[in-house]
């Protein structure tokens, strides 16, 4: 958990720092409904109602979200970029991955197409998060990277080989 300091004050609230620190503090860093949060606090004697879980969010989550930011691991300076077919209601989408040298899952997007201005999209967007260039991109084949490498991130460098690109193979088996 991040410092009490680094929140706004606790002042004139029913329950100590700590128990609203908690509850915020799970909400933010794990996948969980309020009302599980809710049932959590409740297992240790605790009755909070799920309705006052998003009155704390909103006053505390920002520093709790800002701390558990600052301490995920650093995107790696290679890039791994891959897409596979994917189809929803019957409609065949690319779901395009970025993935780091330590299989950290960069950006994932979801396009109807598959092309230069689809690739590009995707650089942008992850040039945007990461808020720095890799040092180098990896990608299969597809002529779309490199035509869109050339525009976005014209120092980087590209290496395209169908070998090389396991790392962002391997990051969709679990969605296929």
């Amino acid at each position: 958990m991040t410092a009490l300091s680094a929140c706004p004050s606790f002042a004139g609230y029913r329950f100590p720092a700590e128990i609203i620190s908690q509850a915020v503090w799970l909400y933010f860093r794990f996948p969980l409904s309020l009302r599980m949060v809710e049932e959590m606090l409740a297992f240790r004697g605790i009755v909070v109602s799920h309705e006052t879980l998003p009155q704390w969010g909103r006053k505390f989550g920002q520093a709790f979200a800002n701390g558990i930011r600052r301490r995920l691991p650093r995107a790696g300076d290679k890039w791994h970029l891959d897409e596979v077919v994917l189809k929803i209601n019957g409609v065949t989408h690319w779901l395009w991955r970025a993935v780091d040298q330590g299989g950290m899952v960069l950006d994932v997007l979801v396009q109807s197409r598959k092309d230069k201005q689809a690739a590009k999209r995707l650089l942008r967007k992850l040039l945007k998060r990461q808020m720095r260039p890799p040092r180098v991109m990896i990608t299969d084949k597809l002529a779309s990277y490199g035509a869109t490498k050339k525009e976005v991130m014209p120092s980087v460098e590209h290496r395209q080989h169908k070998g090389l690109n396991n790392r962002a193979e391997n990051s969709h088996q679990p969605t296929r």
